[in-house]
């Protein structure tokens, strides 16, 4: 009897897990976009004081749950020598979110060649991707346009997967309160493709 209660109660009670990778160059806001989430979706979290957030080396993980969904964020050090560390965790993942610095022009070849390998990877594919343009709040940053532009000779290698671009300010919230919490789990539970090759606004 034990054993028959213990199992319906797992059942009932029981989360789907999915793990969601958070990429991009170091400085991109990733650790920012984490927190704002993990505060947004669960009450009782007081998150880190976001000015103080430094560059990470390692690995910060966060958890949120939407409905009976478990959404484990995997936020990986963007540093150059750390992104040869990101296919470690590729065959786990069931969706990657990647965001990009709008402010820093400089460097959004080296965020193209970084996004480039990841979405050529033979273990992601079909998994699907958001991308996310940070910064928003800063004047004179870069426009959903510009950045589709810098990136549209990646647009054949993105293949039969949901893509979807979104701007954002992680370190002010806004933006990211037009996805709803459900947008969190449509990006790893539909199995529907968009058009080849396409990144589509959100």
């Amino acid at each position: 009897m034990y054993t028959l209660l213990s199992g319906l109660y797992k059942y009932m009670f029981r989360r789907d897990e999915y793990c969601i990778l958070i990429l991009g160059l170091d400085n991109a806001g990733k650790t920012t976009f984490l927190e704002q989430t993990k505060t947004r979706f669960n009450k009782n979290y007081k998150g880190m004081t976001l000015s103080k957030i430094t560059t990470t080396v390692g690995l910060n993980i966060g958890t949120i749950d939407v409905g009976k969904a478990r959404l484990m964020f995997w936020d990986l050090g963007g540093q150059e020598e750390l992104q040869s560390l990101w296919d470690k965790y590729y065959a786990e993942s069931h969706g990657v979110i990647y965001i990009i610095d709008s402010t820093d022009e400089e460097r959004l070849q080296e965020s193209k060649r970084a996004f480039e390998k990841m979405v050529t990877s033979e273990v992601l594919e079909g998994v699907p991707l958001l991308v996310l343009a940070n910064k928003q709040d800063v004047e004179n940053c870069l426009s959903i346009p510009d950045i589709k532009t810098a990136f549209s000779d990646c647009i054949n290698k993105i293949g039969k997967r949901d893509c979807l671009t979104q701007a954002c300010s992680a370190l002010t919230g806004k933006e990211e309160e037009r996805m709803p919490p459900q947008k969190h789990l449509d990006l790893v539970s539909r199995a529907e493709s968009c058009d080849h090759g396409t990144i589509m606004s959100y």
